[in-house]
Protein backbone atom coordinates (compact mmCIF):
# COMPACT_ATOMS: atom_id res chain seq x y z
CA UNK A 1 0.00 0.00 0.00
CA UNK A 2 1.76 3.42 -0.87
CA UNK A 3 1.76 6.36 1.49
CA UNK A 4 -1.16 8.06 0.46
CA UNK A 5 -3.61 5.10 0.17
CA UNK A 6 -2.37 4.15 3.52
CA UNK A 7 -2.64 8.01 5.19
CA UNK A 8 -6.45 7.70 4.10
CA UNK A 9 -7.09 4.72 6.19
CA UNK A 10 -5.73 6.77 9.26
CA UNK A 11 -7.22 9.99 11.53
CA UNK A 12 -6.92 13.45 10.28
CA UNK A 13 -8.04 16.61 11.46
CA UNK A 14 -11.17 17.23 9.19
CA UNK A 15 -12.15 12.89 9.63
CA UNK A 16 -14.46 13.77 12.33
CA UNK A 17 -17.47 16.57 12.17
CA UNK A 18 -17.38 16.77 16.14
CA UNK A 19 -15.39 16.02 19.24
CA UNK A 20 -17.71 13.44 20.57
CA UNK A 21 -16.97 11.50 16.94
CA UNK A 22 -13.79 12.10 17.73
CA UNK A 23 -13.18 11.06 21.15
CA UNK A 24 -15.28 7.76 20.16
CA UNK A 25 -12.72 6.66 17.37
CA UNK A 26 -10.22 7.28 20.10
CA UNK A 27 -10.77 4.77 21.89
CA UNK A 28 -10.67 2.31 18.92
CA UNK A 29 -14.05 1.26 19.22
CA UNK A 30 -13.73 -1.76 16.44
CA UNK A 31 -11.17 -3.86 18.97
CA UNK A 32 -13.41 -3.65 21.73
CA UNK A 33 -15.49 -6.33 20.14
CA UNK A 34 -12.37 -8.85 21.57
CA UNK A 35 -13.73 -7.71 25.06
CA UNK A 36 -17.70 -8.20 24.55
CA UNK A 37 -17.09 -11.38 22.98
CA UNK A 38 -15.01 -12.38 26.11
CA UNK A 39 -17.49 -11.29 28.53
CA UNK A 40 -20.25 -13.20 26.42
CA UNK A 41 -18.63 -16.12 27.07
CA UNK A 42 -18.57 -15.38 30.65
CA UNK A 43 -22.02 -15.29 30.53
CA UNK A 44 -22.47 -18.28 28.78
CA UNK A 45 -20.09 -20.36 31.26
CA UNK A 46 -22.40 -18.87 34.27
CA UNK A 47 -25.52 -20.05 32.13
CA UNK A 48 -23.75 -24.02 31.19
CA UNK A 49 -23.50 -24.30 35.35
CA UNK A 50 -27.46 -23.21 35.56
CA UNK A 51 -27.49 -20.04 36.62
CA UNK A 52 -30.31 -17.63 35.55
CA UNK A 53 -28.71 -14.34 34.45
CA UNK A 54 -29.08 -11.71 35.83
CA UNK A 55 -29.46 -9.10 32.94
CA UNK A 56 -28.71 -6.21 34.67
CA UNK A 57 -25.60 -7.50 36.08
CA UNK A 58 -24.88 -8.46 32.85
CA UNK A 59 -25.21 -5.27 30.87
CA UNK A 60 -23.31 -3.06 33.64
CA UNK A 61 -20.30 -6.01 33.22
CA UNK A 62 -20.42 -5.56 29.90
CA UNK A 63 -19.98 -1.60 29.74
CA UNK A 64 -17.33 -1.80 32.63
CA UNK A 65 -15.39 -4.00 30.80
CA UNK A 66 -15.59 -1.87 27.53
CA UNK A 67 -14.57 1.24 29.55
CA UNK A 68 -11.44 -0.95 31.01
CA UNK A 69 -10.49 -1.72 27.25
CA UNK A 70 -11.16 1.62 25.87
CA UNK A 71 -8.70 3.62 28.43
CA UNK A 72 -6.35 1.07 27.74
CA UNK A 73 -6.20 1.43 24.45
CA UNK A 74 -6.13 5.31 24.60
CA UNK A 75 -3.67 4.94 27.33
CA UNK A 76 -1.25 3.03 25.63
CA UNK A 77 -1.36 5.24 22.61
CA UNK A 78 -0.29 8.06 25.58
CA UNK A 79 2.88 5.91 26.41
CA UNK A 80 3.74 4.63 22.81
CA UNK A 81 3.95 8.10 21.61
CA UNK A 82 5.92 9.28 25.12
CA UNK A 83 8.34 6.43 24.03
CA UNK A 84 8.68 7.43 20.24
CA UNK A 85 7.03 4.01 19.03
CA UNK A 86 4.21 5.70 17.16
CA UNK A 87 6.21 7.77 15.55
CA UNK A 88 8.83 5.74 14.21
CA UNK A 89 6.50 3.28 12.90
CA UNK A 90 6.51 3.44 9.13
CA UNK A 91 5.64 -0.02 8.69
CA UNK A 92 2.44 0.00 10.00
CA UNK A 93 -0.34 -1.84 8.77
CA UNK A 94 -3.55 0.73 9.34
CA UNK A 95 -5.88 0.24 11.42
CA UNK A 96 -4.20 -2.82 13.24
CA UNK A 97 -1.01 -1.95 14.04
CA UNK A 98 0.97 1.59 15.16
CA UNK A 99 -1.54 2.57 17.73
CA UNK A 100 -4.57 4.97 16.35
CA UNK A 101 -2.16 7.76 15.11
CA UNK A 102 -4.36 10.39 17.12
CA UNK A 103 -1.49 11.79 18.53
CA UNK A 104 0.46 11.71 15.54
CA UNK A 105 -1.56 13.36 13.15
CA UNK A 106 -2.40 15.98 15.31
CA UNK A 107 -5.95 15.07 16.77
CA UNK A 108 -5.40 15.26 19.89
CA UNK A 109 -1.75 15.82 22.47
CA UNK A 110 -0.19 13.67 24.56
CA UNK A 111 -1.63 15.20 27.59
CA UNK A 112 -4.95 15.29 25.96
CA UNK A 113 -4.67 11.98 25.47
CA UNK A 114 -3.64 10.84 28.99
CA UNK A 115 -6.47 12.99 30.54
CA UNK A 116 -8.84 11.13 28.27
CA UNK A 117 -7.34 7.39 28.74
CA UNK A 118 -7.43 7.95 32.99
CA UNK A 119 -10.72 9.40 32.67
CA UNK A 120 -12.18 6.51 31.05
CA UNK A 121 -10.52 4.10 34.11
CA UNK A 122 -11.97 6.21 36.76
CA UNK A 123 -15.45 6.11 35.46
CA UNK A 124 -15.00 1.97 35.43
CA UNK A 125 -13.16 1.86 38.86
CA UNK A 126 -16.44 3.66 40.29
CA UNK A 127 -18.80 1.67 38.32
CA UNK A 128 -16.65 -1.39 39.56
CA UNK A 129 -17.06 -0.71 42.60
CA UNK A 130 -20.79 -0.23 42.57
CA UNK A 131 -20.58 -3.88 40.46
CA UNK A 132 -18.00 -5.55 43.76
CA UNK A 133 -20.91 -4.85 46.25
CA UNK A 134 -23.59 -6.48 44.66
CA UNK A 135 -21.43 -9.27 43.10
CA UNK A 136 -19.04 -10.00 45.82
CA UNK A 137 -15.69 -8.89 47.12
CA UNK A 138 -14.39 -11.80 44.94
CA UNK A 139 -14.80 -9.14 41.62
CA UNK A 140 -12.29 -6.64 43.09
CA UNK A 141 -9.57 -9.08 42.99
CA UNK A 142 -10.66 -9.77 39.16
CA UNK A 143 -10.77 -6.47 38.33
CA UNK A 144 -7.42 -5.09 40.13
CA UNK A 145 -5.29 -7.74 38.65
CA UNK A 146 -7.18 -6.43 35.28
CA UNK A 147 -6.96 -2.95 35.62
CA UNK A 148 -3.72 -3.22 36.41
CA UNK A 149 -2.21 -5.42 33.98
CA UNK A 150 -3.77 -3.27 30.86
CA UNK A 151 -1.91 0.23 32.89
CA UNK A 152 0.85 -1.76 33.52
CA UNK A 153 0.95 -3.05 29.82
CA UNK A 154 2.87 -0.05 28.43
CA UNK A 155 2.83 2.13 31.50
CA UNK A 156 6.38 3.24 32.96
CA UNK A 157 8.26 1.91 35.21
CA UNK A 158 6.49 -1.72 34.37
CA UNK A 159 6.37 -1.66 30.68
CA UNK A 160 5.68 -5.42 31.00
CA UNK A 161 5.00 -5.77 27.20
CA UNK A 162 8.60 -4.34 26.44
CA UNK A 163 9.58 -7.08 29.32
CA UNK A 164 8.69 -9.80 26.94
CA UNK A 165 5.29 -10.06 28.99
CA UNK A 166 2.85 -8.51 26.64
CA UNK A 167 1.46 -12.15 25.59
CA UNK A 168 1.16 -13.25 29.29
CA UNK A 169 -0.67 -10.05 30.23
CA UNK A 170 -3.35 -10.41 27.05
CA UNK A 171 -3.86 -13.67 28.17
CA UNK A 172 -4.69 -13.17 31.70
CA UNK A 173 -6.59 -9.88 30.77
CA UNK A 174 -8.79 -11.63 28.71
CA UNK A 175 -9.53 -14.67 30.60
CA UNK A 176 -9.95 -12.88 33.73
CA UNK A 177 -12.50 -11.19 31.43
CA UNK A 178 -14.58 -14.30 31.00
CA UNK A 179 -14.04 -15.36 34.83
CA UNK A 180 -15.03 -11.95 35.83
CA UNK A 181 -18.54 -12.22 33.42
CA UNK A 182 -18.85 -15.65 35.25
CA UNK A 183 -18.40 -14.84 38.86
CA UNK A 184 -20.79 -11.23 38.68
CA UNK A 185 -23.56 -13.93 37.94
CA UNK A 186 -22.50 -16.75 39.89
CA UNK A 187 -21.34 -14.74 43.11
CA UNK A 188 -18.80 -17.52 43.53
CA UNK A 189 -15.26 -18.82 42.06
CA UNK A 190 -15.56 -21.20 39.32
CA UNK A 191 -13.31 -23.36 37.23
CA UNK A 192 -16.43 -24.10 34.53
CA UNK A 193 -15.07 -20.13 32.99
CA UNK A 194 -11.55 -21.73 32.90
CA UNK A 195 -12.94 -24.56 31.07
CA UNK A 196 -14.38 -22.05 28.56
CA UNK A 197 -12.45 -19.10 27.85
CA UNK A 198 -8.72 -20.69 27.89
CA UNK A 199 -9.29 -20.88 23.92
CA UNK A 200 -9.86 -18.04 23.45
CA UNK A 201 -7.52 -15.41 25.67
CA UNK A 202 -4.94 -17.91 23.65
CA UNK A 203 -6.57 -16.72 20.00
CA UNK A 204 -6.91 -13.05 21.32
CA UNK A 205 -3.13 -13.58 22.32
CA UNK A 206 -1.98 -14.19 19.24
CA UNK A 207 -3.57 -11.55 17.24
CA UNK A 208 -1.25 -9.21 19.62
CA UNK A 209 1.60 -11.44 18.64
CA UNK A 210 1.24 -11.17 15.05
CA UNK A 211 0.30 -7.29 15.21
CA UNK A 212 4.01 -7.07 16.71
CA UNK A 213 5.49 -8.16 13.17
CA UNK A 214 4.90 -5.05 11.41
CA UNK A 215 5.65 -2.91 14.35
CA UNK A 216 8.89 -5.13 15.26
CA UNK A 217 11.53 -2.39 13.35
CA UNK A 218 10.24 0.45 15.02
CA UNK A 219 9.48 -1.47 18.11
CA UNK A 220 13.33 -2.56 18.42
CA UNK A 221 14.38 1.24 18.50
CA UNK A 222 11.98 2.27 21.04
CA UNK A 223 13.08 0.05 23.23
CA UNK A 224 10.06 -2.11 22.97
CA UNK A 225 11.61 -5.71 23.66
CA UNK A 226 8.37 -8.30 23.07
CA UNK A 227 9.22 -11.66 21.95
CA UNK A 228 9.12 -10.79 18.24
CA UNK A 229 11.89 -8.37 18.85
CA UNK A 230 13.73 -10.58 20.71
CA UNK A 231 13.86 -13.41 18.45
CA UNK A 232 13.61 -11.93 15.25
CA UNK A 233 10.58 -12.05 12.76
CA UNK A 234 11.94 -15.77 11.22
CA UNK A 235 11.61 -17.53 14.36
CA UNK A 236 9.04 -15.60 15.87
CA UNK A 237 6.45 -16.75 13.47
CA UNK A 238 7.06 -20.17 14.17
CA UNK A 239 5.25 -19.21 17.74
CA UNK A 240 1.98 -18.53 16.01
CA UNK A 241 0.94 -21.87 14.85
CA UNK A 242 2.08 -23.29 18.57
CA UNK A 243 -0.34 -21.15 20.20
CA UNK A 244 -3.19 -21.51 17.43
CA UNK A 245 -2.91 -25.78 18.02
CA UNK A 246 -2.83 -25.02 21.60
CA UNK A 247 -5.87 -23.23 21.68
CA UNK A 248 -8.04 -25.40 19.83
CA UNK A 249 -6.15 -28.53 21.23
CA UNK A 250 -7.60 -27.08 25.00
CA UNK A 251 -11.19 -27.42 23.48
CA UNK A 252 -10.70 -30.48 22.70
CA UNK A 253 -9.66 -32.05 25.71
CA UNK A 254 -11.95 -30.04 27.64
CA UNK A 255 -14.77 -31.77 25.53
CA UNK A 256 -12.95 -35.37 26.09
CA UNK A 257 -12.82 -34.40 29.52
CA UNK A 258 -16.62 -33.77 29.80
CA UNK A 259 -16.10 -30.28 30.69
CA UNK A 260 -17.76 -28.89 28.07
CA UNK A 261 -20.50 -30.09 25.64
CA UNK A 262 -19.55 -32.48 22.52
CA UNK A 263 -21.61 -29.44 20.60
CA UNK A 264 -18.70 -27.14 20.99
CA UNK A 265 -16.06 -29.17 19.02
CA UNK A 266 -18.34 -26.92 16.02
CA UNK A 267 -16.20 -23.67 17.87
CA UNK A 268 -12.87 -25.31 16.79
CA UNK A 269 -14.01 -24.80 13.15
CA UNK A 270 -11.90 -21.72 12.84
CA UNK A 271 -9.19 -23.30 13.04
CA UNK A 272 -9.28 -23.69 9.18
CA UNK A 273 -8.70 -19.93 9.21
CA UNK A 274 -5.99 -20.01 11.37
CA UNK A 275 -4.32 -22.53 9.04
CA UNK A 276 -4.32 -20.00 6.43
CA UNK A 277 -3.05 -17.11 8.15
CA UNK A 278 -0.27 -18.94 9.69
CA UNK A 279 0.84 -19.87 6.18
CA UNK A 280 0.60 -16.40 5.35
CA UNK A 281 2.77 -15.32 7.78
CA UNK A 282 5.40 -17.93 6.86
CA UNK A 283 5.53 -16.38 3.48
CA UNK A 284 5.30 -12.51 4.59
CA UNK A 285 6.78 -12.37 8.14
CA UNK A 286 9.17 -9.75 6.66
CA UNK A 287 6.56 -7.85 4.60
CA UNK A 288 4.37 -5.81 6.85
CA UNK A 289 1.81 -4.49 4.79
CA UNK A 290 1.29 -8.73 2.87
CA UNK A 291 0.78 -8.94 6.82
CA UNK A 292 -2.82 -7.56 6.32
CA UNK A 293 -4.73 -10.65 5.35
CA UNK A 294 -3.36 -13.00 7.90
CA UNK A 295 -3.93 -10.40 10.84
CA UNK A 296 -7.67 -10.00 9.33
CA UNK A 297 -8.42 -13.55 9.38
CA UNK A 298 -6.27 -14.05 13.02
CA UNK A 299 -9.25 -11.45 13.91
CA UNK A 300 -12.07 -13.41 12.30
CA UNK A 301 -10.74 -16.87 13.69
CA UNK A 302 -10.66 -15.36 17.70
CA UNK A 303 -13.91 -13.60 17.31
CA UNK A 304 -15.75 -16.77 15.25
CA UNK A 305 -14.27 -18.82 17.91
CA UNK A 306 -15.84 -16.83 20.48
CA UNK A 307 -19.14 -16.34 18.90
CA UNK A 308 -19.76 -19.65 17.91
CA UNK A 309 -19.17 -21.23 21.24
CA UNK A 310 -21.43 -19.01 22.94
CA UNK A 311 -24.16 -19.73 20.47
CA UNK A 312 -23.36 -22.94 21.11
CA UNK A 313 -23.42 -23.22 24.93
CA UNK A 314 -26.47 -21.19 24.98
CA UNK A 315 -28.08 -23.64 22.81
CA UNK A 316 -26.48 -26.56 24.74
CA UNK A 317 -29.05 -24.84 27.80
CA UNK A 318 -32.09 -24.89 26.16
CA UNK A 319 -32.46 -28.52 25.59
Amino acid sequence: MTKSAKSLLEPSIGTYANSISKYFFATRPAFLLSTLAACMLGLASARLGGVVLNHVFAVVTVLLALLVHAAVNVLNDYFDALSGADALNTGRVCPFTGGSRFIQNGLFTPQQTARFGYGLLLCAMLGGLWLVAEAGAGLLLIGGIGVFLGWAYSAPPFSLNSRGLGELCVWMGFLGLVIGADFVQRASFSWQPVFVGFSYALLVTNLLFINQFPDCKADDLAGKRHWVVRLSPATAARIYPILVLFAFAWSVVMVYLQKLPAITLLATLPLLLALRATLLLQLHYAEPEKLRPAIQLTLLTMLSHAFLLTLLLLFWNTK
